[in-house]
C-alpha cells in the first residue's frame, strides 16, 4: 500500500483528488491538509508517508516553501506538485525546491496513478506540456554553452534520454522504440549511472552536454 498525503486549500479539489487516487487499491490517502504549514505539521507528527500531492498557491505557507522544508527534512518522501499553474516560474521554483514531479489538476486518474508509481520508482513524472517547458528552461540556462562532454552513452541511451526530455513515459518510450518496458528501465538505469544522477530532471539537465 502506497501512502499518500494531499495539500490543497480548496476542500472540494482535495476531495476530488483523493477520490481519483483511491480508485486504485494500491493507494491510501492518509490525510488532507489545507495549507503548507499544516502539511509540514502533519508530516512531522507522522512521516510514514510515501508521496505528497502538493498544491502551490495556498495560504499561511505556500506549496513551494512546504516542498523545500519537507525535501530537506524528509528526503525519502516524494513530492509531486499538482497545480493549475503551468508558468515557467512555478515549474522552476518547484524543481529547485525539491519536487519530484509536476502535474496539472485536471489530470485523469490513470495519469495520477502512473505519476505516483513513477515517483516511487525514482522517476520524475511530468505532464507533457510541463516537460516541454522544463526542457526549454534548461536549454535557456545551458545556452551559456558549456563544453561538450562525452559521458559514454550509447546511441540508444541518448535516444531514450531525448524521449524522456520530451515527456514520454517508460511505456510510451517502449512503444516508440519497439522494445519492452523492462529494457527501457534498464537503459535508464545505465544512463543515470553514467551521468551520475538519480532522477530525470538531473539527467535532462545534462542533455545539452552530451556528445
Amino acid at each position: 500500500m502506497i501512502r499518500i498525503a494531499i495539500a490543497d486549500d480548496i476542500s472540494r479539489i482535495a476531495d476530488a483528488l483523493k477520490s481519483k487516487i483511491e480508485l486504485s487499491p494500491d493507494f491510501e490517502v492518509k490525510f488532507l491538509a489545507p495549507n503548507g504549514k499544516e502539511i509540514v505539521k502533519q508530516i512531522e507528527k507522522n512521516h510514514a508517508i510515501d508521496v505528497i500531492l502538493m498544491d502551490i498557491d495556498m495560504p499561511v505557507m505556500n506549496g513551494i516553501d512546504a516542498t523545500e522544508y519537507i525535501s530537506n527534512h524528509f528526503p525519502n518522501i516524494k513530492i509531486i506538485m499538482c497545480s493549475v499553474y503551468d508558468d515557467e516560474d512555478s515549474i522552476l521554483d518547484s524543481i529547485i525546491a525539491g519536487a519530484t514531479g509536476y502535474l496539472l489538476k485536471e489530470e485523469k486518474p490513470e495519469v495520477i496513478h502512473s505519476a505516483i508509481y513513477q515517483a516511487m520508482e525514482g522517476g520524475s513524472p511530468l505532464n507533457p506540456s510541463i516537460a516541454r517547458k522544463t526542457l526549454k528552461l534548461i536549454s535557456r540556462i545551458e545556452s551559456r554553452k558549456k563544453p561538450t562532454i562525452d559521458y559514454g552513452l550509447t546511441n540508444r541511451e541518448k535516444e531514450i534520454l531525448q524521449l524522456l526530455a520530451n515527456g514520454l513515459s517508460y511505456e510510451q518510450i517502449a512503444i516508440n522504440l519497439f522494445i519492452s518496458k523492462g529494457t527501457v528501465r534498464k537503459h535508464i538505469e545505465n544512463l543515470y549511472r553514467k551521468l551520475q544522477v538519480n532522477n530525470k530532471i538531473d539527467a535532462v539537465n545534462k542533455l545539452g552536454n552530451i556528445d
